[in-house]
């Protein structure tokens, strides 16, 4: 039996893959039937040994029969005119609608007149095929990814560089590092496992420096030696003063530059005039903070850098991932354990679509477009004609030229871009107009599904199969634990069946099919891997040596892998023949010998000035807008929205700001404000914050129109952070400025309010959700999200979900409207307490239920505030932390801040598996004595809080560093 199965009693176990974050973690898959049941980490995985964090451990929860049948899109549907219901039709008929449909265009309008937009979620194989039927088969470049949005100036960086689009260093260098450098990475919300094998690392070697570089103070800051909170924008600065520094001090490495690199002279001159007294002015720094990073980077054994989207999502994306990498070879602190600048990749499977070249500027196995003897290359390995040559339009450029009219036919696969990409005014346009969008999507929730004319189910975790690459090179196995529900498929299993349709009208491009899977089988998927495999052949990510066998049997790989070599397996796909422990082929490290995939062999420094963000403040637009990531949420949270108890580390959408920019603006937390930039304002609560500066403002990355809306005052859809972003992008990259924009915040004059919370039976909170995400464009303002009980670790029973609304306007909302409202969330009841006075814009409703455990007592099930929204401070908590209610009665309809009977509210959620609120830590940390280390084992023990995942240990050790700890109790004599 393969690695990847096994059986207990009933209970089937899967290896699989995490879909979520590049880190790449091995999950245990445990299924019953058709239906998965659990999940836990898989303890022989090299990428994070049994680990998981929140959201991987909370998997199986998204993926119950409830959840699927209230989000997942189950079969394929067809619109037939904008504006109405889509309807179901059969597979054959979607296909041969989407195959006349591109025909037409193709025949019409040329083959640049369609475009395809997919993900880095999505898996190898799909990838693979995505970009073979775009170049090979239709002949147009116009194929992009969301990596687009967080991993080309990655990309870019390394290349100009290193010579080539490899990570040289693996996560065994965290093991070996003396000084870590993180910049542009809340690492321990965005890789969390990553950030456990820190924490590792610096407890085996407490030696270990660690600074870290962010506009804003993180969770990841927690753990660091030194703090640099830099302007945002301003990395290349830094880096350029940082070698200027490592040059006076003579702490550069004249040796390795002149053995290994070229350009330096060039740079040194450039970075002549960046003196510490400069760069701290631009940086906002102090200077001596400067000078020990400088030190610790240079000096030390070995230094690892890890960086991402604070580098990444720049208009100068290319010149911070490049300058950094500029540092690692003027200190020579690169090819050997524990040094190297080391890119983390945002998501999945990122990787493995750069190594099949699935975007508009790349070729498969790492060639570039612009090189005829790489397009001749894979033109001979596909068996066609020729690769076009013009240039393929990039992600914000596919959707302007779709706003346009000049992209009539796009094909979005498996990501969301009215949510998702930068200046959402344009993107909608784009989509509005397009005249035929497929949406090949796993859920029928996402707001790119409201655009499409043609609506493809595909299969998602638990169901998918194929492979995916994570941030160390490391190629894994993703296993079907459960049979796709419906009508889904594979995404690979729909293209392939799409290209076989439209190679049959189209003129021929090849003398064989150009696409002989087997579509129903993993011997499909085997087969395009194999195809991709021998694209490998003599580059730089040579798999060769590997093979699906080796990949089942021996598990996860890294590349380069070359057959007939030492890290090749050379086994001739025969699996059997291998020894039954586990064997490691591939290679760790890259470039130990200082040999780099360039022309002479040598890595190039990269002379380049500092500009500023893409939109600089000014008087219109005084503050910073930064976005970023929640510790317990995924990108557009298609799928973490699903799960109440996620919703518990951060329960609602909010734009933080330092409390002196909100004393400027007479603000207190929870007002609503409006945050306007040149393209757009949404509408959302503000909220406090001195891990920002003054000067700057946060919104996570997640909040779109899924769970935040609106409506202007002329009229206009309000949709999500997006709204405000720039669509300006690196000129290298294409990759946009996502991490910043010039934005005003003003106290939004919206004088009525709404609140409603209930809890709802699980089959109905999800279906509930969707429909009131449909009102939500009737409010000035509008929130809407789930929230659980949580706490439970394995889910089970006990625990309960539900929603919360939050709306407002500058009038009270219509009967009927809040009819609507009060139907969906249960309130339609004979048993519901009603206050209306509607000359007073009052209306107040709550509903008491039976206690399951007690029928003496009746818990709040739900309640609803129009107008007077302060009783929120106890209604909300009351329900829950689902309190006893039974003695409130109708008091439970009156107004006002205050609870008639004094009560403790359990707080904001720290430890989202054991359900463990602030509030319980803050108790229990004045009786914690003796070290911090002493303290959180006492404080663990006590409340299980950070046993299980590890997620919520920084913020614990944030909260043990602001609490003094407890004398510890004088010794007594005893006589």
């Amino acid at each position: 039996m393969s690695l990847g199965l096994s059986m207990h009693g009933a209970t089937r176990e899967t290896r699989s893959t995490c879909p979520y974050c590049g880190v790449g973690c091995g999950v245990i898959i445990e299924s019953a039937g058709a239906q998965i049941t659990g999940v836990r980490g898989d303890p022989d995985h090299p990428a994070n040994f049994g680990r998981l964090c929140t959201k991987g451990s909370t998997l199986h929860l998204t993926a119950t029969a409830a959840v699927t049948m209230q989000t997942r899109l189950l079969q394929p549907m067809r619109r037939a005119e904008r504006g109405t219901a889509p309807a179901a039709i059969t597979w054959d008929a979607a296909l041969d609608t989407a195959t006349a449909k591109f025909a037409q265009v193709i025949r019409d309008h040329g083959h640049d007149a369609v475009g395809f937009y997919i993900s880095g979620q999505l898996l190898t194989e799909d990838y693979y095929v995505f970009n073979k039927l775009a170049k090979g088969l239709i002949g147009t470049n116009n194929i992009d990814t969301n990596s687009r949005l967080c991993m080309s100036s990655a990309v870019a960086g390394y290349k100009k560089t290193l010579g080539a689009d490899a990570p040289p260093a693996c996560y065994d260098d965290f093991n070996h590092a003396q000084c870590l450098f993180i910049v542009g990475s809340n690492t321990a919300w965005a890789h969390p496992i990553l950030f456990r094998r820190i924490e590792d690392a610096k407890r085996a070697n407490p030696a270990m420096k660690i600074v870290v570089v962010d506009p804003r103070r993180t969770d990841t800051c927690e753990i660091a030696d030194l703090h640099l909170a830099i302007q945002p924008g301003t990395d290349v600065m830094l880096f350029h003063g940082l070698l200027h520094l490592m040059l006076r001090e003579g702490w550069t490495r004249p040796d390795y530059i002149a053995a290994h690199t070229s350009g330096f002279d060039t740079l040194a001159a450039r970075v002549r005039d960046c003196t510490p007294e400069r760069v701290a002015q631009v940086c906002g720094i102090d200077a001596r903070d400067l000078l020990e990073t400088a030190r610790l980077f240079a000096t030390s054994a070995a230094t690892l850098s890890l960086y991402c989207q604070g580098l990444n999502q720049s208009s100068s994306g290319t010149a911070k991932n490049a300058t950094l990498i500029n540092l690692h070879l003027a200190t020579g602190q690169i090819g050997r354990p524990g040094a190297g600048p080391f890119s983390l990749t945002g998501q999945p499977n990122a990787m493995g679509g750069r190594e099949v070249g699935g975007m508009a500027n790349l070729l498969g196995a790492h060639r570039d477009l612009a090189n005829p003897a790489h397009r001749a290359e894979v033109a001979a390995l596909w068996g066609v004609a020729d690769v076009p040559a013009a240039p393929g339009k990039t992600a914000v450029e596919m959707f302007q030229a779709a706003a346009d009219g000049e992209v009539r036919a796009l094909w979005i696969a498996c990501t969301n871009p009215a949510q998702s990409m930068p200046d959402q005014a344009t993107v909608r346009r784009a989509l509005e107009r397009c005249e035929f969008v497929v949406v090949q999507e796993a859920f029928a929730t996402t707001a790119t599904c409201a655009y499409a004319d043609l609506l493809l189910p595909a299969t998602t975790w638990g169901e998918k199969l194929g492979t995916v690459t994570n941030s160390e090179r490391r190629i894994s196995r993703v296993r079907q634990a459960v049979p796709a529900p419906g009508g889904a498929r594979h995404d690979w299993s729909a293209v392939a069946d799409f290209a076989q349709r439209l190679e049959a009208v189209l003129p021929p491009r090849s003398v064989t099919p150009l696409f002989p899977y087997a579509l129903d089988a993993e011997a499909g998927a085997e087969a395009i891997w194999n195809e991709h495999r021998e694209s490998t052949r003599g580059r730089d990510l040579d798999i060769t040596g590997l093979s699906w066998p080796i990949l089942d049997a021996q598990g996860p790989q890294q590349w380069p892998c070359p057959a007939d070599t030492a890290c090749g397996g050379n086994d001739n796909g025969n699996a059997t023949a291998l020894p039954a422990v586990r064997r490691q082929f591939g290679k760790a490290r890259l470039y130990e010998d200082g040999v780099f995939p360039t022309p002479d062999g040598r890595a190039r420094f990269y002379d380049v000035a500092y500009k500023p963000v893409a939109e600089a403040r000014e008087p219109r637009y005084p503050l910073s807008l930064n976005t970023g990531r929640l510790r317990d949420q995924w990108h557009g949270m298609s799928r973490t929205g699903t799960l109440g108890r996620l919703f518990g580390h951060v329960p609602e959408p909010v734009v933080q700001m330092h409390p002196q920019d909100m004393v400027h603006r007479a603000l207190r937390d929870g007002d609503l404000v409006q945050v306007a930039s040149k393209r757009g304002a949404i509408v959302l609560p503000a909220q406090g914050s001195t891990d920002i500066g003054p000067g700057q403002s946060f919104i996570a990355m997640h909040w779109g129109e899924e769970a935040l809306s609106g409506r202007s005052s002329a009229g206009e859809r309000l949709a999500g952070v997006n709204t405000l972003s720039t669509p300006v992008f690196c000129p290298d990259s294409k990759q946009p400025e996502l991490k910043h924009a010039a934005v005003q915040i003003a106290k939004a004059e919206l004088p009525w309010s709404l609140l409603a919370v209930a809890w709802l039976p699980g089959d109905r909170v999800l279906a509930a959700h969707t429909a009131l995400r449909a009102l939500m464009p009737r409010f000035a303002f509008a929130s809407c999200v789930p929230f659980g009980s949580g706490g439970a670790l394995a889910g089970g029973a006990s625990e309960r979900s539900g929603l919360l609304f939050r709306a407002a306007d500058t009038e009270a909302a219509s009967p009927e409207l809040l009819a609507e409202i009060e139907a969906l969330l249960g309130l339609a009841a004979p048993e519901t307490l009603r206050y209306i006075d509607a000359r007073r814009g009052q209306h107040r409703a709550a509903r008491l239920v039976r206690s399951d455990t007690d029928p003496q007592e009746a818990r709040l099930d739900t309640f609803l505030l129009g107008g007077d929204t302060r009783a929120e401070a106890w209604l909300k908590p009351l329900l829950q932390d689902q309190l006893p209610a039974q003695a409130f009665g109708r008091q439970l309809l009156r107004p006002g801040v205050t609870a008639p009977v004094p009560m403790q509210a359990r707080g904001k959620v720290v430890c989202s598996c054991f359900g463990v609120t602030e509030t319980a830590i803050q108790l229990h940390l004045p009786r914690c004595t003796g070290a911090d280390r002493e303290r959180l084992a006492a404080l663990q023990g006590e409340l299980q809080c950070g046993t299980n995942c590890g997620s919520c240990l920084p913020e614990l050790q944030r909260m043990l560093h602001a609490t003094p700890a407890a004398a510890a109790a004088p010794e007594v004599a005893l006589s």
